[in-house]
């Protein structure tokens, strides 16, 4: 996990995405954690396309009203960025370095990965151990970074709410982090083994493969739960926040199972497929997974787990990452058993009040 910023106090995990903002606050006795505060909020139709804000005070009034929600006392956040808003580089530096040395040395050489002026980005580095196939001289670094307007518009929403942000994570490692929470669902607790953690969101469903606990493989589809919103919008005449809530809540016609809600999980399991094939056609080590794990909101489709089993032909779950946690009475409130696995990069956020 990569911050712009360290964390020294407890922090709530924000996922603030197109479609909602996702809040959980999370405390740890031991090994085990427990849900302190939870809430969601939707987000305004057109505050956020893509990842990019459109609408700061919308996006803010809609942080505001999550947190209030939640009922949390915490006012620093992780936060996350993704897509292509962020760029990655694993590099190699001479082993050996102090931090202060070290450092310097990425300064240095920064502008040869990061298709920006420096002045205008904020990046942040970790070392992730010996370069491979080397002889203990190098190691591997890890870079991020993004444009300074991406960061600087996110504490602006959070500004509304009263909250500072202390980590800027990104997506992926936030999604990762939170697959220790997975552990329970996974054969052999996931050790050794091949994993693929799908996160189907508004607009993007992100395909991640675990091998060991680590992700070794990512690929972003441009699908997600928004298509279906639309769809059920033209179908049948509705706004998108009258749409959105009838395919949450229910309330459809007879005929949407069929003609809607059918197709759609028949996509999602298409897309699934499509990602594994490609996964592993560039990894030829790999001939099958171990399991499939979904997450994000489509994951919560009665039956789309089953669906997606048979036609990927992996055994798949439904992702839980309360399963083995304590939830408070003030959480329990707000939580819904169906929005746990949405919550995967606002946990992913949240842990890190641990580092």
């Amino acid at each position: 996990m990569i911050p712009f910023g360290r964390n020294s106090k407890p922090l709530i995990g924000l996922d603030i995405s197109s479609s909602a903002v996702k809040l959980v606050e999370l405390s740890r006795q031991g090994s085990s954690y427990r849900v302190e505060a939870y809430a969601a909020e939707a987000m305004p139709v057109g505050a956020i396309n893509e990842k990019t804000i459109v609408d700061v005070e919308a996006a803010g009034e809609a942080v505001r009203r999550t947190v209030k929600r939640s009922g949390t006392r915490v006012k620093h956040a992780a936060i996350a960025i993704g897509g292509a808003a962020v760029i990655t580089k694993v590099i190699q530096m001479p082993a050996g370095l102090k931090d202060s040395e070290l450092g310097e040395q990425i300064e240095l050489q920064a502008d040869q990965y990061i298709p920006f002026p420096l002045e205008e980005v904020r990046y942040d580095y970790e070392v992730l151990g010996p370069a491979k196939g080397g002889d203990g001289e190098m190691v591997e670094v890890l870079l991020a970074a993004t444009r300074a307007d991406n960061v600087d518009q996110r504490q602006a929403v959070l500004d509304a709410a009263g909250i500072t942000a202390k980590v800027v994570d990104i997506e992926a490692y936030a999604l990762e982090n939170a697959c220790r929470l997975l552990t329970h669902q996974m054969p052999d607790l996931g050790v050794e083994r091949t994993i693929a953690i799908v996160d189907f969101g508004a607009t993007t469903t992100t395909f991640s493969v675990l091998n060991d606990l680590r992700i070794i493989y990512t690929r972003d589809q441009a699908f997600g739960g928004k298509q279906l919103t639309e769809e059920i919008m033209r179908q049948y005449g509705l706004s998108y926040e009258e749409a959105g809530k009838a395919k949450k809540h229910g309330g459809l016609p007879d005929n949407y199972n069929e003609e809607m809600l059918q197709p759609f999980m028949e996509d999602m399991a298409q897309q699934v497929n499509r990602s594994l094939q490609f996964f592993l056609s560039s990894n030829s080590q790999y001939e099958t997974l171990d399991e499939v794990l979904i997450c994000g909101g489509c994951s919560a489709i009665t039956g789309v787990d089953t669906l997606i089993a048979e036609r990927v032909g992996v055994p798949t779950q439904v992702g839980n990452p309360f399963g083995e946690m304590k939830i408070s009475s003030k959480a329990k409130g707000q939580l819904a058993e169906s929005d746990a696995g949405a919550l995967m990069i606002a946990c992913g956020l949240a842990l890190r009040s641990f580092d």
